[in-house]
Order: C-alpha cells, then structure tokens, then sequence
C-alpha cells in the first residue's frame, strides 16, 4: 500500500521528536501495519521485553496495550515508558485479578506460579515466573517436577503447555483472549479443506489449539505441515520454510510482516474476524501525541514492581 502525503509528514515529525526525546518505539506484531513500520523494534512479548530491559533510550513508547507498558516500566525503573493510548488495555490480562491469584495459591500452598506475560503488574508480583507463548514451555520445564504447578490466565497456552511437558501437577486457570478463543476448530478446517497443500501455523492462544493437538495426534492433521508457534515462530517459519502458502491462525495483524518478509509467498488468515480492537487503538497520531505531549506516562508502584521484576527477568533469562 503506498504512504500518504499525510502518512509522510507524520513519520518525519515522529522521527524528529523521537530524536528530541531520545525515544525507542517498541511495536507488537498486532498493531496497524503503519505503526509496526515506525517502530525501532518491532515483535511479539519476549522481544519487546528484551528491547525494553537492554535500551539506552530515556524514553520507550510502547505501541501495545497496558501490561506491556507495565513490563517495560517494570524493567527499567529509571526510564519514561508511554502508551500512546491509555485504553488499549487486555482482554486476558483482565481475567485475573491479584485477589484471585492469592485465593488460588492458599488453595495450593507451595506451588509454582507460572504467568503468561499478559496479566497486570500485580498478579505479576504475585508470580514465580513469567513466560511467553515463544518460551513456556521451556519455562515449565525449568521447574522441579515434583513441584505443582499454577498456570494463568490462559487456559489455551496452559493445556498446550500441559501437553508438551506431560505434567500432571499442573493446574491451569480458566482465562482466554477473544479474538484468540474466537478462531474455532472449524475455521482451521474449511480454511484448509480449501487450501489443502498450505502450512498450518497455530498460536497456542487459539480456541482449536487443543483440539487441533488432538487431532494432530489422531493423524487428522498433516503431521509435516502442523505447527503451533508464537507470533515470533511463525514469522521465522515463514522465512524458513519450502512451502509458498501458509494459513495462519492468530491475530490477522501478524500478516502485514509475514507478506513484507515473504513477498512471494501467499498467507490466508484462518478467521478474518481475528482482530482485536485494543491492538488496533494506536494510530501515528497517537504516537507523534505520546513523544510531543509526553503522554500517556505507565508507572508501577515501587513495591509491586520489585516483586514483578523477579518473575519477569526470569523469563527474560530463560529466553
């Protein structure tokens, strides 16, 4: 798609005020494809994180929604983090609160609290270990088996996780993303009864996950051709493999890079309707608005922050 005159001036005052501020603008895989394409760094949880926890900048714009604002104030206590719009908030990170997370661990006492990166700052202090889709199982595995483990929010993730590792004393709580839970068994299966030759990328947050586990181990599912991935894995997959179509089953704003990186090669969505709108709240506008107005500033009380911080590094070092 060609850039706008508009577009154009817009991206020269966002490169000259991120210059006044010595900004580094961090972009996920989701967000307008406009605003990916500004972005210094641009990735799904875990890369931002990293970029987060390594910059020199004095000030991250993070183009995501709240809790990755959160992570990237947590890790750098002594840099200004912005959120261009303060309403792009989390479907799943709200589906625990703190109050529940204790509830749950006196329920469990001694358990291992693993979190999905998409919880808030507090339930993040309440945790052992954070983790991304691109890194949780590796990080359960990293923990002693005869330890039980807590797994939240995403029951998804969670059973996709309880799959690989084979751990029976692992309790997943009950949460889901929407737009992730709203791509069903049934789009994966008229999407690929119409392109039967295709790639199958899967990202573990998606409502067929489990079933589409399930029926890759009936042999349902062409075995080669099947693969859940984090939004970081499918993009390398794209890269890497033979294959010239994929159908991908995650937030359709991931395609925007897809189809960059891989001109000649085709990408069909599994759902269209795969589109979360807090993703999509952050426009150049908002960002040119964040560097010029110092707005909207994400900040984490010392104490909660300190306590995240422990879980989050943990992730982070695990890769």
């Amino acid at each position: 798609m060609a850039m706008t005159v508009e577009q154009g001036t817009l991206l020269e005052q966002i490169r000259v005020w991120k210059e006044k501020r010595n900004a580094l603008i961090l972009a996920h895989n989701y967000e307008l494809p406009e605003v990916q394409d500004v972005a210094d760094v641009l990735g799904d949880s875990l890369a931002l994180a990293r970029a987060a926890a390594k910059t020199s900048a004095d000030v991250i714009v993070l183009c995501g929604v709240h809790f990755m604002a959160e992570t990237a104030a947590i890790l750098n206590p002594d840099k200004t983090v912005l959120l261009p719009d303060a309403e792009a908030g989390c479907s799943l990170a709200d589906s625990i609160t703190a109050d529940q997370l204790r509830a749950w661990k006196a329920e469990h006492p001694g358990a291992v609290v693993v979190s999905y990166v998409n919880t808030s700052a507090e339930v993040k202090a309440e945790s052992d270990y954070c983790c991304t889709s691109a890194n949780a199982v590796d990080v359960v595995r990293s923990i002693p088996t005869d330890k039980e483990v807590l797994f939240c929010p995403d029951m998804f993730l969670g059973s996709y996780v309880k799959r690989m590792t084979g751990r029976e004393n692992m309790h997943i709580w009950l949460g889901e993303c929407h737009v992730h839970a709203g791509i069903a068994p049934a789009d994966i299966a008229d999407t690929l009864a119409a392109h039967p030759q295709a790639e199958l990328l899967i990202h573990p947050e998606c409502g067929c996950s489990t079933s589409n586990m399930y029926l890759l181990a009936e042999g349902q599912l062409p075995a080669d051709r099947t693969h859940v991935l984090s939004t970081s894995g499918m993009l390398e997959r794209a890269k890497t493999s033979g294959q010239d179509e994929f159908i991908v089953a995650t937030e359709v704003g991931i395609l925007h890079q897809m189809e960059r990186q891989n001109p000649h090669k085709r990408f069909i969505p599994a759902n269209r309707k795969a589109i979360c709108p807090f993703m999509k709240m952050i426009t150049l506008e908002k960002v040119l608005a964040s560097l010029v107005e110092m707005r909207t500033i994400i900040s984490v009380p010392v104490e909660t922050a300190q306590r995240a911080r422990i879980a989050l590094e943990r992730m982070v070092e695990i890769g």
